[in-house]
């Protein structure tokens, strides 16, 4: 994790967004905002790879930054794995600063802090598109916990791809700005997902153990479900209704 890299990646985007005028966003300040911390060159921006065009290139190899919708990424990753190792990039507000103004004027009519705050388990609320990858020797995934401030603005001045139906009275989502890095998780091998896993669970424990060990049941089942079909653990059995796992770990 490098702050200062960050701070100057902010500082260029926002920049950037200055002089383009704030009404005129070509690129979501976020996603900008990461292509810029990870290759910090242009020309490794925007780079065709077979059919596709990838976020970034660089010497570690592909950069994919999604911020949800990892389905999305499917196809892309069906090509890019087998040309070099590919890092998807996940962007999660650990803390949120939800923010109303007046994109014309610039003004600002409130500012709140959200009470919803993500976290590394925030990720596996996407994963379901692409469980099949998770698992190659390629696939690498880092998760950035910063802290955001997201604009919202009248629906008629909201941007034409946050134009969406909302009820009377609400903002729309105008864009989302990154303030801080808090931290940068990066998973890149079996031992980095099972890290995802409370401590102290027996060799064959079910969700409801990972519960007792202190993690929500409900992301409980979340994680196993996506070990499951990652290949990372295997099902062996049912206690109650509930499914008996073992890691492929403890399987080897």
């Amino acid at each position: 994790m490098d702050k200062l890299r960050f701070y100057e990646a902010c500082k260029a985007v926002s920049e950037g967004h200055t002089i383009k005028g704030i009404g005129t966003l070509s690129e979501k300040t976020t996603h900008a905002v990461l292509k810029r911390y990870f290759e910090p060159f242009e020309d490794t921006h925007e780079v065709k790879i077979g059919p596709y065009v990838a976020d970034a290139v660089g010497e570690n190899g592909i950069i994919e930054i999604q911020t949800r919708g990892f389905s999305r990424l499917r196809k892309k990753l069906g090509v890019f794995l087998d040309y070099c190792p590919v890092t998807v990039v996940y962007p999660c507000a650990a803390l949120k600063n939800i923010i109303c103004f007046d994109p014309d004027t610039g003004e600002i009519s409130s500012r709140r802090r959200s009470p919803l705050k993500g976290n590394r388990y925030t990720v596996f609320t996407e994963l379901e598109g692409i469980t099949s990858y998770l698992a190659h020797p390629n696939f690498r995934l880092c998760i950035m916990l910063m802290e955001i401030d997201e604009l919202r603005c009248p629906p008629e001045k909201a941007p034409p791809h946050h134009k969406k139906k909302r009820r009377k009275g609400a903002y729309s989502l105008y864009d989302r700005i990154p303030k801080e890095l808090i931290e940068e998780i990066h998973i890149n091998d079996l031992s980095d997902w099972l890290s995802f896993l409370p401590e102290g669970l027996p060799e064959e424990f079910t969700t409801a153990d990972m519960a007792k060990a202190g993690m929500p049941k409900s992301t409980a089942q979340l994680v196993m479900n996506t070990f499951f079909k990652a290949g990372f653990a295997e099902r062996i059995g049912k206690r109650g209704n509930s499914y008996i796992y073992r890691t492929a770990a403890d399987h080897e």
